[in-house]
Formats: C-alpha cells, structure tokens, sequence
C-alpha cells in the first residue's frame, strides 16, 4: 500500500508534563537540543514521505510558527482541531485532505526512520491497517498488541499481564479507517484511534509490523532526560560539527578553560564560560548561558536560558528564558513527585523551571521541584514541591 503523504497527531497539551505545557503543545517539548516534533519530521521525511499534513490545536501558533510552509523543503499543510477530543477524532479533521493510503504517526514521540520504513514495505493492498509493534518491558504503559503470526488480533489499553509487544503509534491505512471512526463510540468525549482500529480487527485485515529502533516517549517531566540520554546514545542529536561523543554547533563560544564529557550537545550561540563542566547526558537548546565554574550533568536545558556561574545542576530540566542566578543548586534525583493527582516514587528528576522563571542568587531546589511559568524565586530560597505559575517567593 505505497503512499507518499503522512498524517501528524500534534494537537494535545501534554498534561502531565505540565509545568512545561503551559504555553506549548507537548511536540514542542526538547528532546535533546530540539523540539519533539522535529524528529518525527525527519522519521517520516528520510521515509520518504512527500506531503505532510500536521493536525494542531493546543497552542497551534507554536507549531506553526516554528515550521511555516515547508520543513526540509517538504510541504506542510496544517489542520486544526479546535477541541482536543481523542486521536481518532484529530484524524477524523484530515479526512478532506486525504485520498488513498496514508502513514499516520503520533507527533510527541521520537521515533527512527526504521519504523516508518518497516510499516511502509510490510503493507499490502488488502490491508485496512498495518502498524508498528515494538518490543518493550513496560506494555502496560503504552498498550499492549496480541499478534497471530502477522496479523493483529487484539489491542489491550491497560494489560494487568505482563505483555511485551506495544503499538508503536505508526500506522499506514487506507479509507476504511475513517467508517471506523464513524462507528466508534467515545470514552468519556474522547474518540480514540486504537478504539478504532480495535473495531477494524474483526472487519479486515490488521497487519502488525515487528520492527526495532529508537521509540522514546516522554510522558512525565523526567522523561525529558531519558529521551534525550536516549537520542546521545544513538547519535541523532543535531550536530553542526562533532567528534566522538561531543556536538557543538558552530556559533557556539566553548572558553578554553571548559571542560565537555560526553555525551554532550551544544546548540547555536551557546556560550560555556571558564570553568565550567558539561557533561555527561547534557543537552543545552539555541543561545544559553553557563556561566563561569558550573556545572551541568544530566540535564535538559531550553533554549534562552542563563545559568548563573558556580551554578551545579543535576537531572534538570528548564524551559524557555530561563534566568538561573549565581550558585544555584540542584543536587538531583532520586525524588517523590506529585504530578496531578499521582505521586511517582524514586524518579530521577533534579528540579524542573518551565519557561520565564527567574531565581536570584544562591537558590536551592530540593529533588522533585516543579517550578511553573512566570514563577519568581528569591536570593537564598529553598525550593520544593510545587511553586505554581507566577508566584513570587522569598525568604
């Protein structure tokens, strides 16, 4: 079922990253040193795909504004979806702008070329779905697949079993998706796409894909960090120059007395003062600021951010125009966070500062802090938990 056009889901928020998702959708989110969305474009570009078509909503303008018309010389044409009301239902939005077969593929999840590749040979004229199944320890969190030699057979949402094949979330269907889509009752106001092609199972012909290669979805704010320790380790970041395991982009200022351990990238106009160290696991995204004597590992660091010199910074994650004062300290995991109404025990996370915190000097965060937008922390404070958007604290 050869086709050349590719359907992009990126119309969700991302809640459980929040505070990161306050102003941005959730494919707009770094993985290593670029937005999500960026790799899923180059997956299905170097696939090759010819027509893309993104369906946003959440915060749209981001994505649109970073992309415009074409990525790679690649048309984009966008479709909105004005309510974030299940995947099925952002598919459904497309559905005047396709003819034939079509990929479909999630917008917040790194993916290789590999799987799209894989999908895209395995599927056959007869089929009405053909996806991605990967082999992964933790089904229960993404869904598992039941397969009968190639065919799919059953889709479980939440296995209580230990299952180990998971759906990838790379799909190449043709029309009948969409009478599925008409037939599939909403949960909870939501369609969702797997309910769909669930129903598809006992219609037609559903053909699973064993595939392997990089699938890394950041779900919590601490995946943030294993996604890009993930794209290090496979080398996908985007280098402008590298040797070995150190990327640094060429309008990047690295001061002599800088010390880089690998894995390690640089984005453009970054600028590492004397003394400083980077590394190992770091990312730092377009125009930040270490300053002198800090230190960086494990970390996420968006782009515009300041890190304030004799700053130590350990499994941490900033947003955007980011403003870390002189000695700021984040000792890193292991830490007990609330996200929402779930508390997550033991996870690696240092602290998270979404986009345009400022912290004065000498600030120290405890493992786990979620620091929100706007959020102001003054000279000597010591931070945990949840500070919420816009707050202003003090001694």
């Amino acid at each position: 079922m050869p086709t050349d056009t590719a359907v992009v889901l990126a119309a969700g928020e991302g809640t459980r990253l929040r505070p990161l998702t306050r102003n941005r959708p959730k494919p707009m989110l770094p993985a290593g040193n670029r937005p999500i969305l960026e790799y899923v474009l180059d997956a299905l570009i170097e696939a090759g795909i010819e027509r893309l078509c993104l369906i946003v909503g959440y915060k749209r303008s981001r994505v649109q504004e970073h992309f415009g018309p074409t990525y790679r010389d690649v048309p984009i044409e966008y479709v909105v979806q004005p309510k974030q009301l299940g995947s099925g239902h952002a598919l459904q939005q497309a559905r005047g702008k396709l003819d034939g077969s079509f990929v479909v593929v999630n917008g917040d999840r790194v993916i290789e070329p590999s799987l799209v590749t894989d999908v895209l040979e395995a599927s056959e004229s007869d089929d009405a779905a053909t996806l991605a199944v990967l082999e992964r320890p933790a089904a229960n969190r993404y869904g598992a697949v039941v397969m009968r030699d190639s065919a799919i057979v059953e889709l479980i949402e939440k296995p209580e079993t230990e299952y180990q094949l998971v759906n990838g979330g790379v799909y190449v269907f043709d029309e009948r998706i969409f009478d599925a889509l008409a037939e599939t009752p909403r949960r909870n106001g939501s369609l969702l796409l797997t309910d769909a092609v669930d129903m598809l199972i006992y219609e037609a012909t559903v053909r699973g894909v064993r595939t392997e290669g990089l699938w890394a979805d950041a779900t919590y704010p601490w995946d943030l960090l294993t996604v890009s320790r993930a794209l290090l380790e496979h080398q996908l970041v985007d280098p402008t120059a590298h040797e070995s395991d150190v990327w640094i982009a060429e309008s990047a200022i690295v001061h002599e007395n800088a010390t880089l351990q690998g894995p390690v990238v640089i984005g453009p106009d970054c600028e590492l003062g004397p003394g400083s160290v980077v590394g190992p696991n770091v990312a730092l995204g377009r125009n930040v600021t270490v300053g002198a004597n800090s230190t960086l590992e494990s970390s996420v660091i968006d782009t515009d951010t300041r890190i304030g010199p004799q700053s130590t910074l350990l499994d941490c994650v900033t947003g955007q125009d980011v403003d870390l004062g002189a000695g700021t300290i984040v000792p890193g995991g292991p830490a007990d966070v609330q996200v929402n109404e779930s508390l997550f025990r033991d996870e690696d996370l240092g602290a998270v500062f979404a986009d345009r915190v400022t912290c004065g000097g000498g600030v120290r965060c405890e493992p786990g802090a979620l620091v929100g937008t706007n959020a102001t922390i003054g000279t000597g404070v010591v931070v945990s938990g949840h500070v919420p958007e816009r707050a202003e604290v003090i001694r």
